[in-house]
């Protein structure tokens, strides 16, 4: 009985501190959604096969980057454009990580189901209205992972965001042929049926930082909910940004040194799987998956490289696979990773056996 009303107590003394903590993700969400992300990816819907990319792993381009300069200097502004494309889903991911680490550690309870299907499913359908890319998915991963989240569900979310926004699964059916965007669907969907065989399942452990009970008064309640929020967003922004900034020149290098992503020379068996090896790793942002592989396609890239990069370039990335490592272990990093890349080998090999056009 005692254990029992002290439970109750606990959970009524804890609503404001709850209540508030939802209410800043939400509010954090909202102003995302409507001000920011669906607006652009509408746009670049509307743009259909006029979409231009401003950079080999960015949309927008803070600085210019031209062939004739020096390869580090290149390297490094095309690193800042990648930061600089992504500042708006870090803006939304950090202080919404930062609310559901607070909201899931003051609920306390598992936020998991018993079966690995419930917890798959139920990440890929909180994921896929997201609207941030994989990098921007992770600090969000990062605070369920911290908030004792299920590993499945987590991983499932960071995966579905990218992979399975409806504008963007749109974008791909507007600009290529069905075979091809129908490619860039499957491969994420079989990624997700057998990510209970790629990723093993946490341990209930909340590591984040709870809803603090100190004081009883208004005031003293909300300057401690205060605290924690901000130690949250302060933790989940070191886990972070060493990641993104590896990420950030990871993919500059990439892009930079290997022209075109290696797709001016003759398809290969090799070929495919460097390029869904690359494909993998580059920490590309939301939409710009699709938006790359068209400009290739319509460049005149051969079609088993462009359709290795539809389907490999969205899932997951250095960025997401380095915290995941971090976090979890590195063989879920590359267990989740050789996935993908298989996956876009064999969409490379099907492509070259039957070819789409």
């Amino acid at each position: 009985m005692s254990t029992t009303g002290f439970t109750v107590s606990t959970s009524s003394r804890r609503s404001l501190e709850i209540s508030l903590a939802a209410l800043i993700a939400v509010g954090v969400l909202v102003t995302f959604w409507s001000q920011q992300r669906y607006p652009a990816l509408l746009k670049k819907l509307h743009a259909g096969a006029a979409v231009k990319v401003a950079g080999p792993i960015s949309f927008d381009a803070l600085l210019k980057v031209t062939p004739t300069m020096p390869a580090p200097t290149r390297v490094m502004r095309t690193s800042l454009n990648w930061l600089y494309t992504n500042r708006f889903g870090m803006y939304f991911a950090l202080p919404f990580g930062a609310a559901m680490m607070t909201l899931l550690a003051g609920v306390g309870m598992p936020k998991r189901f018993n079966s690995a299907a419930g917890n798959v499913l139920c990440g890929a359908v909180a994921g896929a209205p997201m609207g941030v890319c994989a990098n921007c998915a992770t600090p969000v991963g990062q605070s369920l992972l911290a908030s004792g989240a299920s590993t499945r569900l987590t991983v499932a979310a960071m995966i579905s965001s990218p992979s399975f926004n409806p504008v963007v699964v749109a974008m791909a059916f507007v600009l290529f042929p069905l075979p091809l965007a129908a490619m860039r669907v499957v491969v994420p969907a079989l990624l997700l049926i057998g990510l209970p065989l790629l990723v093993w399942e946490n341990d209930v452990v909340v590591r984040s930082i709870g809803v603090a009970m100190e004081g009883e008064g208004l005031g003293p309640r909300l300057v401690a909910l205060c605290r924690t929020y901000l130690r949250n967003l302060l933790r989940l922004t070191v886990l972070t940004l060493p990641w993104m900034l590896l990420a950030a020149v990871f993919g500059a290098l990439a892009a930079e040194l290997i022209p075109a992503y290696g797709t001016h020379v003759p398809v290969s068996v090799g070929g495919v799987v460097l390029v869904a090896i690359l494909g993998t790793l580059l920490p590309v942002p939301m939409a710009l998956d699709v938006a790359l592989a068209y400009v290739l396609y319509r460049a005149g890239a051969p079609t088993p490289y462009v359709a290795v990069l539809l389907c490999t370039l969205g899932p997951v990335s250095v960025y997401s696979l380095s915290a995941l490592g971090k976090q979890l272990d590195w063989r879920t990093t590359l267990r989740l990773g050789g996935a993908v890349a298989l996956l876009g080998c064999v969409v490379g090999f099907v492509v070259m056996r039957f070819p789409i056009l």
